[in-house]
């Protein structure tokens, strides 16, 4: 385990070690965030990072990162707990079989820790090794608000309820990380518990920074235009704009096929790696992407 780090730049150099590259604003509220234990909510499009700082943030704490996956229909009992019925009706049976255990003594023994199946919520609130858990609830814009009505709960006072077994808290409250690639907005009294970050494309000198952590073995002139060219497909007309992840895909995918400058015809046939929806990668095939390539090599005074 590795102390809270005891500045913003310390925060930085943890997260570089991470190969996360973050500025100074991001790594600011998670500075805070660690000193505090508020809550962080992060939010911004797909892809520009938000769920790879918690893993970062666990890795360079050394901390174990637990994660729930929000999706439509989430609700409490999925979060925290559910009961191993089919282990339960085993004992039943055997109980039966056996006529050896009286009701009240099965009815005790199958409500108890032996037939729990703890999710992401009860893991979070109990203690880990080597200190509290990085918890990240991840997407929560997929949710609804009865879910995020608990939520204000659990995070409140860091417990959960098991009506079976009564009401856990944290010794220790997790590090929580909640990301929204906001498809819907997220009630204010649940922000307000937060601190909060909107997580933007990075500019052009921060993203070959990262390009540059992601894919070492990629040169510098690849890097360049890789970069360039995905930062001028986020100014076209697009259903999805590709983030910082698909540029990374986008470079590795390059470096796989010995790659070593974008052409029409490359870009062509690796559009898949950077656009995810037919619509766009239509749209960008042909004159459009050698329209793009050639603004990018002026861009880059690449001959």
């Amino acid at each position: 385990m590795t102390h809270v780090p005891a500045s913003i730049d310390a925060v930085q150099a943890m997260l570089a070690g991470q190969n996360y590259v973050c500025g100074r604003s991001l790594a600011t509220v998670v500075f805070l965030s660690l000193k505090l234990g508020r809550p962080l909510f992060l939010e911004g499009e797909a892809g520009v990072g938000k769920t790879e700082i918690a893993k970062a943030i666990a890795a360079g704490l050394g901390r174990r990162l637990i994660r729930l996956q929000c999706y439509e229909g989430l609700d409490a009992a999925s979060a925290v707990c559910e009961w191993n019925f089919a282990a339960q009706m085993i004992a039943i049976r055997t109980a039966e079989a056996g006529g050896t255990a009286g009701r009240e003594t099965l009815e005790s023994d199958l409500f108890s820790e032996r037939y729990l199946i703890a999710r992401p919520l009860l893991e979070a609130m109990r203690p880990q090794p080597g200190g509290a858990p990085v918890l990240l609830i991840d997407e929560l814009d997929r949710t609804d608000e009865p879910f995020e009505a608990f939520l204000l709960e659990a995070l409140g006072d860091f417990q959960v309820t098991i009506p079976e077994l009564g009401t856990v808290k944290a010794p220790e409250p997790p590090i929580v990380i909640l990301t929204s690639n906001r498809t819907r907005e997220v009630h204010d009294a649940l922000k307000r518990r937060c601190l909060y970050h909107w997580v933007d494309y990075p500019d052009f000198a921060r993203e070959i920074e990262i390009l540059q952590a992601r894919a070492p073995e990629a040169t510098e002139a690849l890097s360049r235009e890789v970069v360039a060219f995905v930062q001028k497909l986020r100014g076209e007309d697009l259903f999805k704009r590709p983030g910082v992840a698909e540029t990374i895909d986008w470079a590795k995918c390059l470096l796989a096929l010995d790659v070593i400058a974008l052409s029409p015809e490359v870009i062509a046939d690796t559009l898949g790696a950077i656009l995810k929806y037919q619509d766009d990668i239509a749209r960008i095939q042909g004159s459009d992407a050698r329209r793009l390539l050639d603004e990018v090599r002026r861009d880059l005074a690449v001959p």
